[in-house]
């Protein structure tokens, strides 16, 4: 099949959403020709991995949308501008940015005369995109951002962090219940529209009563290194902890746990990432005693996060806003086994063979069990071997080579969906005129 793909965030270098909509597109050109609508500022990177390694990207095509000085791109104006209270010009810079995209779509819809659109990134349900206007056969997903923040967990965030989650839980009602853009879409998607997780697949069918196939976004982005469960050999219990220090994040609630652990547990918590929470996290680290047990690494490179997640006894996420971060496919590819809260992505990926969810009624609950699944795990070595084990084998669920086939799956099934529509439509047309001969 000929594939349209609109992925504005997509490259080969960079995690988040750009390493999603990067790895999606080689999913889809596993089976398929697939020509990717994309940001130009992605341009160098994308045209540089081509180069090193031409035939394994033989079946992907670019086109890059034009630069213009209102499309977003990473230069420090607009990296201030999504910090601050003003991101909102974020959405209407990327609004834009689709309207010219389906422009180009269009022209590219004449040369070629795709088969099949898909409309991939940005995962967040407000913005659709135009490829459902081309009149094939219509794709969209993995789906995101459809969640509220549970209101119960906000007190957990700070004021600051407390004041956004709860604003935006009032948007996004308003969004799920008011914009046009997604009901048309999901209308058009029908058959072919892919929920991120099982609580956006919920959300979908509450408020657009479509039925959506639930794809995880993310995707195995690395070769693993450990081929089994690291041995703790009589060290401490090396928990490791990887994100931004946002207050969404809730590094503070693993900090709070650890707290309460009882001092016979000998643990040393790795954290890899920085921002605008690490003094105050650092500062609730020293009113806890735990300095000397905790290690702040900043801001590092990618790969000597992810060497730090392969070193690691246990990987903890606290994240209380999230899909599916890519570090927990990276930490259960390498034996690593995962603890984190029984909601979001990660409910749909932690299974009871690679790690222990935590429910989130309340923080206060929540934090007593973290800390009951820490010490747990840190007193039973052959508990914490065996859901290495399992973490290996779960995480080849997970594997893009298995994501291509499910994604070809997906597109034969929405064809054969249009072409029995289709058909049924001529049928009916073909017997109009007799019975309206009357």
């Amino acid at each position: 099949m000929r594939i349209l793909a609109c992925a504005y965030a997509c490259n080969p270098i960079h995690g988040s959403e750009e390493g999603v909509g990067w790895g999606w597109v080689n999913a889809i050109a596993k089976y398929h020709e697939a020509w990717v609508l994309t940001a130009e500022y992605h341009r160098r990177d994308i045209e540089k991995a081509i180069e090193c390694q031409p035939e394994k990207y033989k079946r992907l095509h670019f086109a890059y949308v034009k630069e213009k000085p209102w499309h977003y791109r990473p230069t420090p104006i607009w990296i201030k501008i999504e910090g601050s209270i003003i991101k909102p010009i974020m959405n209407w810079a990327y609004r834009l940015w689709l309207r010219d995209a389906i422009i180009l779509g269009k022209q590219l819809h004449f040369e070629v005369g795709f088969d099949l659109a898909h409309q991939i990134t940005y995962l967040g349900f407000r913005f659709p995109g135009h490829l459902w206007r081309l009149d094939i056969p219509f794709v969209w997903g993995p789906i995101g951002g459809l969640e509220n923040t549970p209101w119960t967990l906000l007190s957990a965030m700070g004021l600051q962090g407390a004041v956004y989650y709860g604003a935006r839980n009032v948007v996004n009602s308003l969004h799920r219940r008011f914009l046009r853009e997604p009901r048309r879409s999901f209308a058009a998607a029908k058959s072919g529209v892919i929920a991120a997780t099982e609580g956006i697949r919920r959300e979908i069918q509450r408020w657009y009563g479509v039925d959506a196939k639930v794809i995880c976004e993310v995707g195995l982005p690395l070769a693993p290194v450990n081929q089994r469960p690291l041995d703790r050999n009589g060290e401490p219990l090396r928990i490791a902890w990887s994100g931004r220090l946002l207050p969404g994040k809730a590094l503070n609630l693993l900090l709070q746990a650890l707290s309460n652990i009882p001092t016979v547990i000998d643990w040393r918590l790795e954290v890899y990432g920085d921002g605008p929470c690490r003094v105050p996290w650092q500062r609730l680290a020293e009113r806890k005693h735990l300095n000397d047990r905790v290690v702040w690494h900043g801001q590092v490179s990618r790969q000597k996060a992810v060497v730090g997640v392969q070193s690691a006894h246990l990987f903890v996420t606290t994240s209380l806003k999230d899909l599916t971060s890519t570090v927990i496919l990276e930490a259960l590819a390498n034996g690593v086994p995962v603890v984190c809260p029984d909601h979001c992505g990660f409910a749909d990926v932690v299974n009871e063979r690679c790690g222990i969810k935590i429910p989130i009624p309340t923080a206060r609950e929540f934090v007593k069990g973290l800390g009951q699944a820490i010490v747990a795990i840190a007193s039973d070595e052959a508990k914490r071997h065996a859901l290495g084990i399992g973490a290996l084998l779960r995480a080849k669920d997970y594997s893009w080579e298995a994501k291509a086939e499910v994604i070809d799956c997906l597109y034969k099934r929405v064809l054969n969906t249009t072409d029995t529509m289709s058909d049924r439509f001529e049928t009916s047309t073909m017997q109009a005129p007799a019975y309206f001969s009357h």
